[in-house]
């Protein structure tokens, strides 16, 4: 299926070859991943009895930066990281060297930043 928008905390979908076959699905049954849908986003849906009881998105997305705030001079030695806000309004931590407009990718399953790319 895929995603098409988020309304009222309802998220929309559609069968993936008929646009027309539209439904919603609530927030609790897609989990935390739904923070990193972006329209068009092809998932899996888990199905029994002919209901949807789940949802599987892809484990890695490429998201793109849109609120970075610049690197600050200080201790990098360990690994320091910054939080940044992605397309999807998610705010993920990264290391200091990424910026806005950059795209990177993120693990849906962790929440987590893996590169860039």
């Amino acid at each position: 299926m895929k995603y098409l928008y988020t309304n009222k905390g309802e998220y929309w979908f559609c069968e993936a070859h008929d646009p027309s076959k539209r439904f919603k699905l609530e927030e609790e049954l897609i989990g935390p991943a739904a923070k990193f849908l972006k329209p068009n986003t092809v998932a899996d849906g888990m199905v029994f009895d002919e209901k949807i009881i789940g949802l599987k998105l892809p484990v890695k997305m490429e998201l793109k930066v849109t609120e970075a705030h610049e690197a600050t001079r200080g201790n990098t030695a360990q690994g320091a990281t910054k939080a940044v806000v992605l397309e999807t309004g998610a705010e993920i931590q990264v290391p200091m060297f990424i910026k806005e407009g950059d795209v990177v990718r993120v693990n849906t399953e962790t929440g987590e930043y893996t590169d860039r790319v």
